[in-house]
């Protein structure tokens, strides 16, 4: 594994051209507190699973005099991201907890928050602000079938939570019990992600930065993967780093998917994710073109890695434009255009006035 993840990636800061995207889309917020201010607790109590297997977070908790203002900055964060920013709301909220994850890049807190008209609760993550996770973040958002919520305040970053079965749970302990239908879907949804997360250049998409979401249709299970960690956007040299079939946590879904599906079925599947993903970047073309705009001046890698992985998709693909990409925003830039050029849609039967 440490030969194809870098062990540690730098924090890139947010550009003046990125904040300015951030702010014309609504997601640059002003509240009084900060990722540095949660980091302030007084102390911490270890969190354990049902297993009584330590989880990696903390339970954290402040003196009196700071919780009752950081309570209230963090019931105002829940209205700005689920409803109109007013105070109106926060008579009615509570923060049950604030959590703490000791293990990876990003750090971030957890925050419980808790209706107390009827007890419903959300959770809410606050992380440092990265522009590599705020491109990856965005890219989801335009590029996947999944809506993405989240804020930015200076250097912090405020994300919604992501439901679903965390990939290393579900292949653990659920998919050996699916029935053969559910495991062909599975192997379906699978290739689909590992074609998606390869085109858009999402790395490290390990069982444990993804989650499964199980909806019930009416006569079987739909099963959709979700990344959840969106800090490795375009950041490794090696192209197979953005392919989530050669990430060992995932060897049990490689070898199911092998077994399940024809070569042929595969390449369909992938055609039908590419297809997907050009509808997608020519439907949202004009925010992507801002997008990367900002990623264009951007430097999110290193000038190692930059030549090794323009040099494997040039080899992959024989698009010269690889070859003459100068950052990561121009190999973005070039892989969205070979999936746009090669894979859009002309159905004749689609009615258009183009």
């Amino acid at each position: 594994m440490s030969k194809l993840i870098s062990k540690k990636k730098p924090t890139y800061p947010i550009t003046e051209a990125l904040s300015k995207y951030l702010n014309h889309h609504g997601r640059n917020i002003k509240i009084p507190i900060y990722y540095d201010d949660l980091m302030r607790f007084q102390g911490a109590i270890k969190i354990y699973d049902k297993n009584g297997d330590d989880t990696l977070w903390v339970s954290v908790y402040y003196s009196e005099f700071e919780t009752e203002e950081i309570n209230l900055s963090l019931k105002r964060m829940y209205s700005i991201l689920h409803s109109d920013g007013s105070d109106t709301l926060l008579p009615y909220l509570n923060i049950d907890q604030i959590d703490f994850c000791t293990f990876g890049n990003s750090k971030p807190f957890r925050v419980k928050v808790r209706n107390i008209l009827n007890d419903n609760y959300l959770f809410l993550y606050i992380k440092k602000a990265d522009a590599s996770r705020i491109y990856g973040l965005e890219l989801e958002h335009l590029l996947s079938p999944n809506h993405i919520n989240f804020l930015v305040h200076g250097n912090t970053l405020i994300e919604e939570h992501i439901s679903g079965i965390p990939g290393d749970d579900f292949i653990e302990n659920n998919l050996d019990k699916c029935s053969e239908r559910d495991k062909k879907e599975i192997a379906k949804e699978f290739v689909k992600f590992n074609e998606r997360c390869f085109v858009r250049l999402l790395g490290d998409m390990r069982s444990y930065n993804y989650v499964m979401v199980l909806t019930h249709d009416f006569d079987r299970i739909q099963y959709r993967i979700r990344g959840i960690d969106f800090d490795q956007q375009s950041y490794e040299g090696n192209a197979r780093v953005y392919l989530p079939q050669f990430l060992k946590e995932n060897n049990k879904l490689v070898k199911m998917t092998s077994e399940l599906l024809q070569e042929a079925s595969i390449q369909q599947y992938k055609n039908e994710e590419r297809s997907l993903l050009a509808k997608r970047a020519t439907s949202e073309k004009n925010r992507l073109k801002e997008l990367m705009d900002c990623m264009l001046k951007d430097r999110i890698s290193t000038p190692k890695k930059i030549k090794e992985l323009k040099m494997d998709l040039f080899e992959l693909t024989g698009d010269v434009n690889f070859k003459k990409s100068r950052n990561m925003g121009q190999i973005l830039k070039s892989a969205l255009d070979f999936i746009i050029r090669n894979y859009k849609n002309e159905n004749p039967y689609i009615i258009s006035d183009r």
